[in-house]
């Protein structure tokens, strides 16, 4: 059985700087009939384990450590006994939300996680956070963006441990790169390509955000 995406919508709220935000996160999920990761747990460990079915859940990866992207990992991983994965660059932030927890194990830059025969590609890509990371999956021509990229433009850069120009440097160096076709599968919000999205970075460079 050839490695697919799935792909669950889940609801709840980001907090950060003082401000809390009703957010819909993208959670992906990427296996076979018999295992699976899930990409970025967010908010409803009961949806995400219920999409996971009876597979075995490998890997919970976290694209970065803001609350909303990670806030049911624990519980997923309680519940499966999958480890979770976060750039080391981003535990100030999980520990926010999870002050007594630490992540199960580190994810890095180059760093391929393996499922259902096929390898995704660890891409650190600091800006939106320090340890934000995507995952690029060259077999199903497909790019985890997590919140490095989105339809219309770079991620969010205006709170703590964000950085503008540092997101610009790793869109332009890590993803714009890879093939035109490639399917930008973002962590909110619908999915572009990296052709759609590559002859704007001068105008998201001029508007500043």
């Amino acid at each position: 059985m050839a490695a697919r995406i799935d792909h669950l919508v889940t609801s709840g709220t980001f907090s950060l700087d003082g401000g809390t935000w009703e957010v819909d996160n993208n959670v992906w999920i990427v296996g076979d009939d018999d295992e699976a990761i899930v990409i970025d747990a967010a908010h409803d460990a009961d949806a995400i384990a219920a999409a996971v079915g009876n597979r075995r859940l490998l890997a919970i990866v976290s694209t970065h450590g803001h609350d909303d992207h990670v806030d049911a990992a624990p519980a997923v991983s309680a519940r499966t006994g999958a480890p979770v994965l976060l750039h080391p660059g981003d535990l100030m932030l999980w520990k926010q939300r999870h002050p007594d927890l630490n992540p199960t194990g580190e994810l890095s830059d180059g760093q391929v996680v393996e499922v259902a025969g096929i390898g995704l590609r660890v891409l650190h890509t600091p800006g939106h956070s320090p340890g934000a990371v995507c995952l690029y999956a060259p077999d199903l021509g497909t790019v985890f963006s997590g919140d490095t990229l989105f339809a219309g433009g770079p991620g969010a850069t205006g709170r703590s441990y964000s950085d503008f120009p540092t997101i610009i440097t790793s869109i332009r160096e890590r993803l714009l790169t890879l093939p035109a076709e490639t399917e930008v599968r973002t962590g909110h919000g619908e999915s572009t390509t990296v052709g759609a999205e590559a002859p704007h970075l001068d105008e998201w460079i001029a508007r500043g955000h």
